[in-house]
């Protein structure tokens, strides 16, 4: 596993985005873990989180690109420190741009704000995790919209690698759908790799009894 990686997922547990325990879904599920990358809210918080997702995106989305796409609303912050992160570490400006929820008749006028893709723009779009694409079903429409253009793939934090409705998961149904890239900074399978009877700030987070717990969730839900 890239040592970006390892600190990514030791950034998660620092900043209680990733814990473990009981829990349930929205869709009532009963999980061991749970993820809310809501708490990523500080400056400092989402400087180091666009530096991991500048350091995925240069691994994964290596023959370039023109704009990073944050769907509203999350993906505003995501793909602003994320543009100037790529800038700061490898000296790669490209523009961001998102869209609003509801058109706009004056000033700025359309549906986008920042650097509106052009056409031969090539787009990769920015997430914090994907659960239901929702938000991809209804961007890719919008970013078809504007010419001539080719979207790239998809970046999220974490891949939960769990079934949606159907038996995959809806990052792959995504990548099936669209023809997309589709990559994560890091898996849960990574997660549970790197934390497993591991201490951190004095404790054990995953240890044999969690990790039991786990494997079992995924053997319900996994794909």
């Amino acid at each position: 596993m890239e040592q970006y990686k390892k600190e990514f997922i030791e950034f998660m547990v620092q900043s209680n985005v990733v814990t473990f325990g009981d829990f349930v879904t929205k869709s009532g599920r009963k999980t061991p873990f749970f993820i809310n990358t809501g708490n990523f809210k500080t400056g400092a918080q989402m400087g180091r989180l666009g530096e991991f997702y500048a350091k995925a995106i240069k691994q994964y989305f290596e023959e370039g690109f023109e704009v990073l796409f944050g769907p509203a609303y999350k993906g505003i912050p995501l793909s602003v420190a994320t543009v100037i992160a790529l800038n700061n570490l490898y000296s790669i400006d490209v523009a961001y741009c998102s869209n609003r929820k509801e058109m706009k008749d004056h000033g700025d006028k359309g549906i986008l704000m920042g650097g509106k893709p052009k056409d031969r723009d090539r787009i990769v779009i920015i997430e914090d995790v994907t659960t239901a694409g929702t938000s991809i079903h209804e961007t890719m429409p919008i970013l078809n919209a504007q010419g001539d253009v080719a979207v790239l793939g998809l970046i999220i934090s974490v891949d939960r690698m769990e079934r949606g409705t159907g038996e995959k998961s809806a990052f792959q149904e995504l990548q099936q759908q669209y023809g997309l890239k589709t990559h994560a900074i890091v898996t849960m399978q990574e997660v549970v790799e790197h934390l497993h009877n591991k201490e951190l700030n004095g404790k054990v987070l995953i240890d044999d009894e969690m990790k039991k717990k786990i494997e079992e969730y995924y053997k319900i839900y996994g794909v």
